[in-house]
């Protein structure tokens, strides 16, 4: 049986998936997703299903708002029989139609191993905090 990698890989996906929306290029971060990515809404008050919808509200952000501040922290991540899950603290300021919001919470990320890729399955934020500055 081949050896699996481990938590520095699945690390490393949940790094380039946050590069591109990071970077304002969202529609990259397609390759990295599942096709039936699910996200949970904060709360657990709502879901998005599909990789088209999820890259969508990567795009909506991006293009609606202006990052002023960015950081995460406190990243842990455990790999067990073909899934990782990977999560960690963040907090921003971004301005939306010229108001500063502070936003802190944490993001929980699940992957799966296929084809030798980790692939991000489903996603939530807890613990999510939003107020203007």
């Amino acid at each position: 049986m081949a050896e699996q990698p481990g938590p520095d890989a699945v690390a490393d996906a949940l790094q380039r998936i946050n590069r591109t929306w990071l970077e304002g290029r969202p529609q990259e971060m397609a390759p990295f997703l599942h096709p039936d990515i699910v996200m949970v809404v904060p709360g657990f008050a709502g879901r998005v299903a599909g990789k088209e919808a999820f890259v969508a509200g990567f795009v909506e952000f991006v293009n609606s708002t202006v990052l002023n501040e960015y950081g995460e922290s406190e990243l842990q991540v455990d790999v067990l029989d073909g899934g990782g899950v990977a999560s960690y603290s963040f907090e921003m300021v971004y301005e939306r139609e010229g108001v500063p919001y502070r936003c802190k919470g944490r993001d929980l990320w699940v992957f799966t191993r296929r084809d030798g890729d980790w692939l991000a399955v489903w996603r939530t934020m807890l613990d999510v905090t939003e107020q203007p500055v």
